[in-house]
């Protein structure tokens, strides 16, 4: 069947319809980013969750952030601890605090929160890293202090782990990232906290009936993270021509892991690259190597089978940068189904007037057999940090051979100055 025949535009009807046509209901249905800081495709995003709030039961909205930040969102959304701007700059890490797609998201939640007594929950699923780690400072301390309370005596004094993790700025160096000597992951210091990690994370275990829920969410969340993290700080000061694929794996494995955990309570939206939520194997480029490892999506999958579900979106056009024809996007592109011009207001004194951004062309393929058949040479354009402005072209990072996947394609125009 031709794709053209299968493609629809993506709406509320297209997602409801969609979800119908998977065999089982998705207990985490991921929505990918071609590429990030695209906030047409933020906005869209919102729309997308405030649908499955109010006619498919979503409470739960989980976001390529910071797993620990995101719980001043979280707090906010539960109790309205927080202004809202101070939310957005201690509750997002990677700079998506500043997006306005993000803060209406937040906004909107905490207003949801306030009329109705089932509230939404935030989550950040990604672990306190990028390619440089933070310090386990915050994971391991707010650990033992859950764990100092109410059980028996944990298996380290406060002072001996404040002495042993020492300066933050040791752990965090980005310089590190990049020169394995210049990483402490495998000082004796470190060696010492991988320990007490471990039997912190036991103790937990055997113990966790003395603690509320609450008390066993957040301690179970702060053991996977501070445990993640002395493994990430170990495998950075290795020198070896594996070490940045173990990292990425690393990475994605902490995703998985909290992502499980978002599961236990019901239907969420995950959003995040496709390069993380992707069925299949992951690849990029790092200068001269090719880096190879299971993304966070492909392992989360093998856990839940066909309660994970994931939609990709692929960029279509960027400014003057046209597909091919004979690609996935370049058919894609062709069909003629565009979202109206959204209304911006009169630009004030010295302001330049700029045209109304087209908002995405969106169409939805139905899941099923590979889509990508259609073309065995595209890619679906990925990135993991991306700096460029969301005008200028995507470079793609994976291959686009992914079973039983559902491509959501956007063509993005950016703003363009008039005298």
């Amino acid at each position: 069947m031709d794709i053209k025949d299968t493609a629809r535009p993506l709406d509320d009807t297209s997602v409801s319809a969609f979800l119908r046509s998977l065999p089982a209901r998705p207990v985490l249905l991921g929505l990918g980013e071609a590429r990030h800081f695209v906030e047409e495709l933020g906005e869209l995003r919102n729309e997308v969750f405030r649908h499955l709030v109010e006619h498919e039961g979503y409470r739960s909205f989980a976001i390529e952030s910071d797993c620990l930040m995101g719980l001043v969102v979280d707090d906010h959304l539960t109790t309205g601890a927080g202004t809202l701007d101070d939310v957005m700059e201690r509750g997002f890490s990677h700079g998506f605090g500043a997006s306005p797609a993000n803060r209406e998201l937040v906004r909107w939640m905490r207003a949801y929160n306030e009329r109705h007594d089932e509230k939404l929950r935030f989550f950040g699923f990604d672990g306190p890293l990028e390619y440089w780690a933070a310090s386990p400072r915050q994971a391991l301390t707010a650990l033992h202090a859950l764990l100092d309370g109410p059980l028996p005596r944990t298996v380290v004094t406060s002072e001996t782990l404040d002495a042993l993790l020492g300066p933050d700025d040791r752990w965090s160096s980005e310089a590190a990232a990049w020169d394995p000597l210049r990483s402490i992951g495998r000082s004796a210091d470190a060696q010492r906290l991988r320990l007490i990690a471990d039997d912190l994370v036991a103790l937990l275990d055997t113990q966790a009936p003395q603690l509320g829920a609450e008390d066993r969410e957040r301690a179970a969340l702060y053991g996977r993270t501070a445990v993640g993290l002395l493994r990430y700080h170990y495998w950075m000061a290795d020198a070896s021509p594996a070490r940045w694929s173990r990292l990425s794996a690393l990475r994605d494995g902490m995703m998985a892991a909290n992502l499980r955990a978002v599961a236990a309570h019901g239907p969420a939206l995950v959003y995040a690259s496709n390069l993380h939520l992707q069925r299949n194997r992951s690849f990029m480029s790092l200068g001269d190597q090719q880096l190879e490892w299971w993304s966070a999506g492909a392992i989360v999958a093998t856990h839940l089978g066909d309660r994970y579900a994931f939609l990709a979106s692929a960029l279509g056009t960027a400014g003057e940068d046209v597909p091919p024809p004979d690609t996935v996007e370049g058919i894609l592109s062709t069909l003629p189904w565009d979202r109206s011009p959204r209304r911006r207001p009169p630009p004030g004194p010295g302001r330049h007037r700029t045209r109304p951004a087209r908002l995405p062309r969106l169409r939805l393929l139905p899941a099923g057999p590979d889509p990508a058949r259609h073309d065995r040479r595209r890619r679906l354009p990925q990135t993991r940090r991306p700096a460029r402005p969301a005008g200028l072209t995507a470079r793609p990072h994976a291959s686009a051979d992914v079973p039983a996947l559902s491509i959501m394609e956007f063509g993005h125009q950016p703003k363009r100055h008039e005298g």
